[in-house]
């Protein structure tokens, strides 16, 4: 989906959303993932069983929503809050009563226009929706079609073994990889990549059928796209 200036997607490189491409896409994303339920996701889940290996836990770990965020954070922190509290004068001045509000503008203004600001507020987006969404789908996970041979759904039950559908750890990869390819264009394959790559282990462990990490991918991208259109739209 490249448009001709060059970007990714549904934003253009000059910050303008493609919403008519979005509508189309998202149809044509529920289409598919009405037909998955129904047709290849058991079939598709059953095969992949064979490809777990050691290295699909190193992503469950590491790639979860939780750790998305809080890597973000402490980034920000780390690298511009200690340039914040030496740049600002009012910090050395006890008397200031306004330092600590000082502190927070200033802070704010010096990680506006960061990766992890950027990364942040993608992924702590879209990982708030998808969480929303489990609990309403209330999809069974595969360990339940294993058990009793059933794929079913069961709205509004905020229970781990009904909230399937869509994979936190796609929308958590694609919302933040999708975000840093989008910010460097250069490291672009390699985020694609590894958001595929950690989709693909979701349903190698189990943890998802395949149409849950085809909702979360797209949910993560095109929350990337929404964040970036509209942090870049009120100059943050």
């Amino acid at each position: 989906m490249k448009s001709k200036k060059g970007n990714l997607m549904f934003l253009t490189q000059d910050n303008k959303m493609k919403w008519k491409l979005l509508a189309y896409a998202t149809a044509v994303v529920a289409v598919i993932v009405a037909l998955g339920v129904m047709w290849f996701d058991a079939p598709v889940y059953l095969a992949m069983r064979g490809l777990n290996c050691k290295l699909w836990g190193v992503f469950d770990t590491i790639f979860d929503a939780k750790m998305w965020v809080g890597a973000s954070f402490v980034l920000m922190c780390a690298f511009y809050g200690k340039k914040t509290l030496e740049s600002k004068p009012c910090f050395k001045n006890d008397k200031n009563r306004f330092s600590i509000m000082c502190f927070w503008s200033d802070f704010l203004l010096k990680t506006k226009n960061s990766y992890a600001f950027f990364t942040f507020c993608s992924v702590l987006s879209a990982s708030i929706i998808a969480q929303i969404l489990k609990v309403v789908i209330g999809r069974a996970r595969p360990i339940f079609y294993e058990a009793l041979g059933m794929t079913g759904f069961f709205p509004f039950h905020n229970d781990w073994a009904f909230n399937s559908m869509p994979s936190g750890h796609a929308v958590a990869s694609f919302a933040g990889l999708v975000m840093l390819g989008m910010l460097a264009p250069r490291i672009k394959p390699f985020t694609w990549s590894l958001a595929i790559l950690i989709g693909v282990s979701r349903v190698a462990i189990g943890a998802h059928w395949p149409t849950d990490v085809i909702l979360g991918a797209f949910i993560g991208m095109v929350m990337a796209d929404l964040v970036k259109w509209w942090l870049k739209r009120r100059s943050i």
